[in-house]
C-alpha cells in the first residue's frame, strides 16, 4: 500500500502525524531515541501480530478435530 494513500484515509491518526512529523528541528540525540522508541514499538507489534497468529492456529485445531 501506497503510504500516501494511507495517509489520505487517516489525515488525523497518530501514525500519519508521526510519519509527517519534520525532523529537521531534532537533535542527533532525539532521532537516536525517536529510532529506539519505533524500534520498541515495532518489536510489539510484531510480538501482537506472532499471539494473534498463535491463537488462530490453536483455534483451528481445535475445530478440526
Amino acid at each position: 500500500m501506497d503510504l500516501d494513500e494511507l495517509f489520505a484515509k487517516t489525515p488525523e491518526s497518530p501514525l500519519t502525524l508521526l510519519c509527517r512529523q519534520d525532523l529537521d528541528p531534532l537533535s542527533v540525540e532525539e532521532l537516536e531515541l525517536r529510532i529506539a522508541a519505533l524500534e520498541g514499538e515495532i518489536a510489539r507489534t510484531r510480538a501482537r501480530i506472532e499471539s494473534s497468529t498463535s491463537h488462530r492456529a490453536i483455534a483451528d485445531a481445535l475445530f478440526k478435530r
